[in-house]
């Protein structure tokens, strides 16, 4: 795959093209700013965009507005963004729009080869991809109130594998169960989550950015 990165520390953007490169998807471009990763995506089109949540030029959240505007702008391509910590805000902002070949991982994640691999290839591949540490803070965050408390055990540990951008099959090989038991506790938690009869939207989105805050 083609890929764009945007990072403004030079030993982590290094590492990650080393890493990339030996895992047989050399950079078309790697930059230090949100500027130069405008720039360098409307030169060379890539398929996938990897980009740090702060980076120059205000090192606030340049990066991020630099994803969304390429989400506006080339929709076709997948943006998965890193970021040193967990805010909910710019995950809600991802997801607000469009799920589709998005995702948003720790860096701490990039350590872990397998995973931050895993997520690059399923957000190529036109999924979602939450961090893991995201989802475990965004729903134990949620008030005694939020319907989120409804759900038993096993259901939350369905709706956590589908907020990381697992498929119903990856889900019932991590859980050990059977597909269609997934597929009945995902029913489920649309049922008490009140989005049974949604239409017109994506409903495990919609279950998403429920406990987002969005």
């Amino acid at each position: 795959m083609r890929i764009v990165l945007a990072e403004d520390s030079t030993l982590l953007r290094e590492g990650l093209a080393r890493l990339l490169a030996d895992e047989g998807h050399p950079l078309v471009a790697a930059v230090a700013d949100a500027d130069q990763l405008i720039t360098a995506v409307e030169q060379h089109h890539p398929d996938v965009v990897i980009t740090d949540v702060r980076m120059p030029p205000t090192n606030t959240d340049d990066g991020l507005r630099a994803a969304l505007e390429i989400r506006r702008r080339w929709p076709h391509i997948a943006v998965l963004v890193l970021s040193q910590y967990v805010e909910k805000r710019y995950a809600a902002k991802l997801l607000a729009a469009r799920s589709e070949g998005v995702g948003y991982v720790l860096k701490d994640r990039v350590a872990q080869v397998e995973d931050f691999l895993d997520a690059l290839d399923r957000v190529a591949a036109g999924a979602t991809a939450l961090d893991p540490e995201v989802v475990r803070q965004l729903m134990s965050a949620t008030s005694h109130s939020d319907p989120l408390n409804r759900l038993i055990p096993r259901e939350r540990d369905v709706l956590h594998h589908m907020a990381q951008g697992h498929t119903n099959a990856a889900i019932a090989d991590r859980l050990h169960v059977s597909q269609s038991a997934v597929e009945k506790h995902i029913n489920t938690i649309f049922d008490k989550l009140n989005l049974s009869h949604t239409t017109g939207y994506s409903r495990p989105v919609l279950a998403i950015l429920h406990y987002l805050g969005s």
